[in-house]
């Protein structure tokens, strides 16, 4: 992730989750807040009740590269945190790409500039 870093300290995710500001679809809820950066900051969530350590990883590695691949069209110096549903458990990529897309729509995040893979 050339503009971002990972949101890690758990004062910064509350920090995030305070002001309640989130959109959610099947597969995950996003959570963001500006963070007054040149960058961007993102956090990704998957509680223990979505499943064991591998599908956890997994979703975490999922969520983490859709975003990485479509980085150029998020805007610039928010905090975002990503949380996993349930239902995401038995996701494919596509699935969890398209959801980011989606949520990151609905917080109007996004940016004009379109990336095609």
């Amino acid at each position: 992730m050339k503009f971002s870093e990972s949101l890690k300290s758990n004062r910064d995710f509350k920090n995030v989750y305070s002001k309640k500001k989130s959109f959610a679809n099947k597969y995950i809820v996003m959570y963001v807040l500006e963070n007054g950066l040149d960058k961007n900051r993102l956090g990704i969530s998957v509680s223990k009740k979505v499943g064991n350590s591998v599908i956890r990883h997994r979703l975490t590695r999922l969520v983490r590269e859709s975003y990485r691949l479509h980085e150029d069209m998020f805007c610039c110096g928010l905090d975002i945190v990503v949380v996993a549903r349930i239902s995401a458990k038995d996701a494919k990529y596509s699935e969890i790409e398209s959801a980011l897309l989606h949520v990151s729509r609905l917080h109007k995040i996004l940016n004009g500039r379109q990336s095609f893979h």
